[in-house]
């Protein structure tokens, strides 16, 4: 029972990061493939960082870079220059490289969020980055020392702070293994493992082709958790998905619906 129980509080708590980030921050912010309503995309813009340890106004810039520059010199967290170890590091510089561009004001990056009405986090600005994580270090002493459950605390604390594992696993496989639907100018790949662990976000080269879909999955085989939990968070009135531009079926691929 207590392993069910530790396995049920990762599980939510995971959730709740990987939707913010896979859903709010990626689907919603990053390429408008759903249509946060006004309280939900203040909710992100204002406490997505809390539960997720990432600004969203610097995560959303580092994702729109590495469109641009996919796989190139430029890109933010490419395995073809970073390698695959190397993307965990490499992540996080980049990361911290946009939060500063993004504070001074530098130009090849503020263009890239210019439609987000937001700052970066007072978080950021203040230097107070760290905070959210000790805020989920104490709820999960909180859970731990009472009761003695330390596994069922670390539980907790790995499942709200699950982040920098998710986006080694999709920017490093998602970029190196895995088949291709498109032909796309990148090296993006559909890597399955990165799918199922991630809602979806394993799927790098459906999405590479067609960024502005909230679904990412293309053959009937591919399973995007990520666009089941955007038709639930839809019917609660938290957002639209926006059907016109999601990927077609397979054979009628034909069209590009790349977002600028």
């Amino acid at each position: 029972m207590y392993v069910l129980t530790c396995a049920a509080v990762f599980l939510v708590a995971y959730l709740i990061n990987t939707t913010i980030i896979s859903v709010l921050y990626h689907r919603g912010l990053a390429h408008d493939a759903v249509e946060l309503r006004p309280g939900a995309r203040k909710f992100a813009a204002r406490y997505g960082i809390w539960l997720t340890g990432l600004d969203a106004k610097g995560w959303v810039c580092m994702h729109r870079m590495h469109h641009t520059h996919s796989d190139s010199p430029e890109d933010p967290h490419s395995p073809v220059h970073y390698g695959l170890l190397g993307v965990l590091l490499g992540q996080l510089k980049s990361y911290e490289r946009t939060l500063v561009g993004l504070a001074r004001g530098r130009s090849e990056y503020t263009d890239e969020v210019a439609d987000l009405e937001f700052d970066i986090s007072a978080l950021n600005r203040k230097g107070l980055w760290f905070l959210p994580y000790v805020l989920h270090v104490l709820i999960a002493l909180a859970i731990a020392v009472p009761t003695g459950m330390w596994a069922l605390g670390a539980c907790y604390f790995l499942g709200m702070m699950s982040h920098p594992i998710e986006g080694w696993i999709v920017n490093s496989l998602g970029h190196a293994v895995g088949g291709r639907n498109f032909e796309t100018p990148d090296n993006s790949r559909n890597n399955h493992l990165a799918a199922w662990l991630i809602l979806g976000e394993g799927y790098q080269n459906n999405h590479h082709r067609y960024p502005a879909s909230a679904k990412f999955s293309y053959q009937p085989w591919e399973l995007d958790l990520g666009f089941g939990v955007s038709l639930a968070l839809e019917k609660l009135g938290v957002l639209e998905i926006q059907r016109d531009l999601l990927i077609p079926s397979p054979p009628t691929a034909t069209r590009s619906l790349a977002h600028d």
